[in-house]
């Protein structure tokens, strides 16, 4: 698999006039060698693909984040600087040109690599990786699914549990405890807890306002599954009973949130995505208050292309995972943020596919 993965790059290398790659940006390092050390970059040499690291990839690896035995290793002193002792194997071997990730190397980083193949043309990869890693195979995609899972296990033991008179940052603790005690190798990004006027807010750091009856609370959430990340957002009512302007504002976000969803298609552009879901917010007067975009990609990375908002290029393709998630916050009083983890899926397929399944059902908890 990882071996197909570097010979599609390896091809479109080639047809831009690259004998060899160097990939240092950490996701994309993984995505084509299987696992690897912080700070590894991967050669695709003329001879041999070589992960070069300055710590043995092999010591503390499980079977998730072993390197592709396929992989030449190259593991340099602690003080060795990887990207440039992988342009210079790739000189060693004959190399002409070298693509390189130029957006994940600093000058400064990019000078020395230049400084040690003088010979050796330099150009630009680009997005070339990331681009490549939009379209999951089926092993992402089943990755993605348990992260998924994780998270609505998670997610649905805490509604389990009393919520009133415990504090933002404990319920996010505790939701991060539950991935891991699930099977997750951790949260996919800082959990996020709103209650009341903090609640919707996109990005919320959780602090110690206790969660009161009345509130709002939205929760924001996602599991790391062998490097896979999912992501769910659900908002609940604390009481009895919500309040008129709660339950507006909630059927609200959740209108815009399916249509978003039911636009997810292949062929379907981006910005298209995210106009189906923002229009129905502008139509009940909260265009000002939307985030700058209505999704996202998922996968080894928990923002990644493609960005499904307003000036976005581009159009969906079928086993494209995504979110959908948008969100409205009121100041001084709350708001509701509603997300799902989907992949895209032709219509032939029954159309997209949710990942998470946490009901949204606005509940009174």
């Amino acid at each position: 698999m990882y071996a197909a993965r570097r010979s599609r790059l390896r091809e479109r290398c080639e047809a831009g006039g690259s004998d060899a790659a160097l990939v240092s940006g950490a996701a994309n390092v993984r995505y084509l060698s299987g696992g690897a050390p912080a700070g590894a970059v991967l050669l695709l040499g003329p001879d041999r693909d070589v992960l070069v690291c300055t710590t043995d990839p092999f010591a503390d690896a499980t079977g998730a984040s072993r390197p592709a035995d396929d992989l030449g290793v190259l593991v340099l002193s602690p003080e060795g600087d990887p990207a440039v002792a992988g342009a210079g194997r790739a000189a060693e071997a004959g190399a002409c040109s070298l693509a390189v990730e130029e957006h994940h190397l600093t000058v400064a980083r990019h000078r020395a690599v230049g400084s040690v193949v003088p010979r050796v043309r330099l150009s630009d990869l680009g997005t070339a990786v990331e681009q490549q890693r939009i379209v999951k195979d089926d092993e992402e995609i089943s990755s993605l699914r348990i992260a998924a899972e994780i998270a609505d296990q998670a997610l649905g033991e805490l509604l389990e549990s009393i919520l009133v008179g415990r504090t933002e940052r404990h319920l996010a603790l505790e939701l991060e405890r539950r991935l891991i005690d699930h099977g997750a190798q951790g949260a996919a990004f800082p959990t996020s807890v709103g209650a009341g006027p903090n609640s919707g807010l996109a990005g919320h750091v959780p602090t110690d306002r206790r969660v009161e009856e009345g509130d709002f609370l939205s929760v924001c959430l996602g599991a790391d599954y062998r490097g896979y990340r999912s992501e769910i957002a659900r908002t609940f009512v604390i009481g009895s009973s919500p309040a008129d302007w709660q339950i507006e504002l909630y059927e609200q976000v959740f209108a815009a949130q399916r249509a978003g969803r039911e636009a997810l298609q292949p062929g379907a552009a981006y910005r298209d995505v995210d106009r189906a879901a923002r229009l129905v917010l502008e139509a009940a007067g909260h265009g000002e208050r939307v985030g700058p975009r209505i999704g996202h990609g998922v996968g080894l990375e928990n923002d990644e292309d493609p960005r499904l908002a307003p000036s976005a290029m581009g159009k969906l393709d079928a086993c494209v995972p995504v979110t959908v998630d948008p969100g409205v916050h009121l100041p001084g009083r709350g708001g509701v943020r509603i997300d799902d983890t989907l992949v895209v899926r032709p219509e032939a397929d029954g159309g997209p596919e949710l990942l998470t399944i946490t009901t949204k059902e606005l509940l009174a908890l």
